[in-house]
C-alpha cells in the first residue's frame, strides 16, 4: 500500500476509534444515584398523662336495666364529660371518660364530678348505674337539690354497707330514721333512683325501696367538709375506684308521691 492511501486513511481510523471508545464509556460509567427523599415528618409520641381506659369486671358488659316511665333525659353521652366538670377535692383522684362510663378513681378521700347545666330544685327524679370497682367505702355519693338546700344519698358508707341521707335535721346517713345496711358486691352494676318532690324524698337500689322521708318540717343540709364541693349536684366516692353509667333524670308533677 502507498505511503499517500496509508496518510488518507489514518484520520478515519482514529476518527472511528475515538467514536469507539466513548461508546463503551457511556455503557461502562454508572449513573449518578437519585437525590435522596426528604425526611418523613417526626411522629409525636403518645401523650405522658394519657392513661388506658380501665380494664373493667366482667360484670360491666351486663346491659343497663330500662327506666320505667316517660319523659327521662340523658345527662351523659357514654363517651366523654360533656355537662360535667371535676369536682376541686383535695387528694382527688383521676377522672376517666371512656366508652359506656365514667370512671372516679380512688381518692384520698374523694374523687368526684359536678353537673354544670340548670336542673330542678324539686319534683325531679334522678337515676344512675353505679359499680364499686375497688375499695370498701361508699360508691355513691348523690348529692342533690331539696328546694334551696341539698343533701346527699350515700350508698355503701360506713364501711361499705350503709344506705341514707345525709343530713337530716344536721344528722349524717348513720345517725337518721333513713339509715339502711345492705351488702354490696364489687364489680356489680346497681341501679340507684333518687325522687324529690314537695312532700318526700324516696330512693331505690334496683327494686327495693330505702329511703321514704316525709319532708314537712324538716331541715336538710350534706355533711360538713369537702363534700360541700358536691353541691348543688354532684356524683362523689370515698377511697373507691367507682364506674358510673346511664345518668338520666326526668321532671315530675305532683301525681309522682303516689307512684312506686
Amino acid at each position: 500500500m502507498s505511503n499517500t492511501r496509508i496518510k488518507w486513511m489514518w484520520p478515519l481510523a482514529l476518527s472511528a476509534a475515538l467514536i469507539l471508545a466513548a461508546g463503551c464509556a457511556s455503557e461502562t460509567t454508572p449513573l449518578p444515584p437519585d437525590p435522596a427523599p426528604p425526611p418523613s415528618p417526626a411522629v409525636p409520641p403518645p401523650a405522658e398523662d394519657e392513661d388506658p381506659p380501665l380494664t373493667l369486671p366482667p360484670g360491666a358488659a351486663r346491659p343497663p336495666a330500662p327506666f320505667a316511665g316517660r319523659g327521662w333525659q340523658g345527662m351523659s353521652d357514654g363517651r366523654t364529660l360533656a355537662g360535667w366538670r371535676e369536682t376541686p377535692f383535695t387528694g382527688r383522684g383521676e377522672i376517666q371518660s371512656q366508652p359506656g362510663a365514667i370512671i372516679l378513681h380512688m381518692g384520698n378521700p374523694f374523687t368526684g364530678i359536678n353537673w354544670t347545666n340548670d336542673f330542678p330544685q324539686r319534683n325531679y327524679e334522678i337515676a344512675l348505674d353505679a359499680m364499686r370497682v375497688t375499695g370498701s367505702d361508699f360508691f355513691c355519693g348523690l348529692t342533690v337539690p331539696v328546694g334551696t338546700n341539698c343533701c346527699s344519698l350515700i350508698v355503701g358508707g360506713w364501711g361499705g354497707s350503709l344506705v341514707g341521707l345525709s343530713c337530716v335535721d344536721g344528722l349524717d346517713a348513720a345517725e337518721n330514721e333513713t339509715t339502711k345496711f345492705r351488702n354490696f358486691e364489687s364489680g356489680r352494676w346497681y341501679r340507684i333512683r333518687l325522687r324529690v318532690t314537695e312532700q318526700r324524698i324516696t330512693a331505690w337500689i334496683d327494686e327495693e325501696k330505702l329511703v321514704d322521708l316525709a319532708t314537712a318540717g324538716r331541715k336538710f343540709s350534706v355533711r360538713p367538709g369537702d363534700i360541700e364541693l358536691s353541691q348543688p349536684l354532684g356524683l362523689a366516692a370515698w377511697q373507691t375506684t367507682t364506674a358510673l353509667r346511664e345518668i338520666k333524670f326526668r321532671r315530675l308533677d305532683a301525681a309522682a308521691d303516689k307512684e312506686d
